[in-house]
């Protein structure tokens, strides 16, 4: 990237060219810094789940939902939002978003019950809806296109960094002051971040371009390539987001039979792979579009990879969990790559709605998934205050038939272009090599749906 970022898009309007460190600065670390105050809410309840309940007397099935009410604001906000950025930019929405997400870690700091808690844990959840899309929407303003991938890597992982602090940094507050105590402290830090946001991004708008006529969500969800990964992405990407945020503590504690001390460190690694790996994804993503080849394949592995690991935890072998753990944090971090894959299809002023849309999927499947888990947890009585295995191989293996179901929706354009190759290459130009997401159909229909047949929209 050179010293000053004069790559103008053919849809962005005209503007003097920032320096790169101002863009850094000043439109991509103050979301980094939202983007990480939402990770930190959305994973904090793992780690205090046992002290709301002892102290508010609270269930498995209760605690499942105070969670994951936050997944299900995040998904009802998604397309408003992903309408509001595009319209009014993501400066404005964000820092009033992230006032509101103050005003919930207030609440959620004096709760003394069940409803005041998931009254508080909704207002974070529609204070934090608008943190990544709204990052990925700066993103995607003020730096050239080609670098999308790579920097929506960098904007998660930086993000990501708030699961780290919800372990072992959190660990210590929690016994200096109390979870109560706490949230009153990321009030004041969301409300600080509200007020950075506001204050010093830039201004930057996109006008209409002039080969894709005004749209609506029919536009997106009619996209046969967006329903290809969307059923994947929800039921891996969402299935990973609701067990690292909430019920990994519980099965560790529970089936492992770890000490509060042990569940923390294996949190905190969890944590750290999620970091880590998000960047990874960034950079193979980008290393994988620049070499001509097809992103989807990539995030195919990464959900195969889920599979196993979720498989491996079912089976429970009598060795360590924590890789399995680890390879469920990568499949989190994976939206680097399916936020860049959804970025291809659209142009950029729809990308912000396309992955709302995108969002909704992904948040709606946390909710079922988080809480799912605790209603089916919750069919098994206590055993010394613990849930059996049976439990929790119940509710996993549900995760997991979900996902096979995605997996196979995901192949079945791989699997029938294979079969019907020599057929379609009569109507189709040559090519070197077969993608694991064309959509093929009879060379009557001629309706084939390929990013690089799309690429100037």
């Amino acid at each position: 990237m050179s010293n000053q970022t004069g790559v103008q898009t053919s849809n962005a309007t005209s503007i003097e060219p920032l320096p790169v460190w101002r863009l850094i600065a000043c439109a991509f670390l103050p979301f980094a810094a939202g983007y990480y105050l939402s990770y930190l809410f959305r994973v904090i309840n793992t780690l205090i789940a046992g002290r709301l309940a002892s102290d508010l007397g609270l269930g498995a099935a209760e605690i499942g939902l105070v969670t994951s009410i936050y997944f299900l604001i995040v998904m009802a906000a998604q397309i408003p939002i992903g309408m509001l950025l595009d319209r009014y930019g993501p400066r404005r929405v964000q820092s009033a978003l992230l006032a509101v997400a103050a005003g919930g870690a207030a609440l959620f700091g004096l709760s003394t019950g069940f409803v005041s808690l998931l009254v508080a844990r909704a207002m974070i959840g529609l204070g934090t809806a608008a943190a990544l899309i709204s990052g990925l929407k700066i993103i995607v303003l003020w730096f050239p296109r080609e670098r999308i991938a790579l920097l929506n890597g960098y904007m998660i992982m930086l993000g990501s960094l708030g699961a780290v602090t919800a372990t072992a940094p959190s660990e210590l507050l929690l016994d200096w002051m109390g979870w109560r105590t706490l949230f009153e402290t990321f009030a004041a830090a969301s409300a600080l971040a509200a007020i950075l946001i506001y204050l010093v991004v830039p201004e930057r708008s996109l006008r209409p371009y002039c080969g894709w006529k005004p749209t609506t969500l029919k536009t997106i969800y009619s996209d046969a390539r967006f329903w290809r990964i969307a059923p994947l992405s929800a039921t891996c990407i969402g299935s990973a987001w609701a067990l690292q945020s909430l019920w990994a503590a519980p099965w560790l504690c529970d089936v492992e039979g770890l000490n509060r001390a042990s569940v923390v460190g294996y949190l905190f690694v969890m944590a750290v792979t999620l970091s880590i790996s998000a960047l990874l994804m960034g950079v193979l993503a980008d290393f994988v579009r620049r070499r001509g080849n097809k992103r989807e394949a990539l995030f195919a592995t990464v959900a195969v990879m889920l599979v196993m690991a979720e498989l491996v935890l079912i089976l429970h072998p009598p060795w360590p969990s924590l890789f399995p753990w680890c390879v469920v944090s990568v499949a989190g971090s994976a939206t680097a790559l399916t936020y860049a894959i959804i970025g291809d299809y659209f142009p950029g002023e729809l990308v912000a709605r396309a992955n709302g849309g995108l969002n909704v999927l992904q948040f709606g499947s946390a909710f079922i998934v988080q809480y799912g888990t605790g209603l089916i947890l919750d069919q098994w009585p206590l055993q010394d205050g613990h849930y059996p295995l049976v439990a929790y191989q119940a509710a996993f293996g549900a995760n997991v038939l979900m996902q096979l179901a995605a997996l196979a929706w995901f192949a079945v354009p791989w699997l029938r272009g294979r079969k019907g190759k020599d057929r379609a290459s009569a109507t189709r130009r040559p090519r070197g090599r077969w993608s694991l997401v064309e959509v093929i159909v009879p060379p009557a229909e001629d309706a084939i749906l390929e990013t690089d047949e799309h690429g100037d929209w």
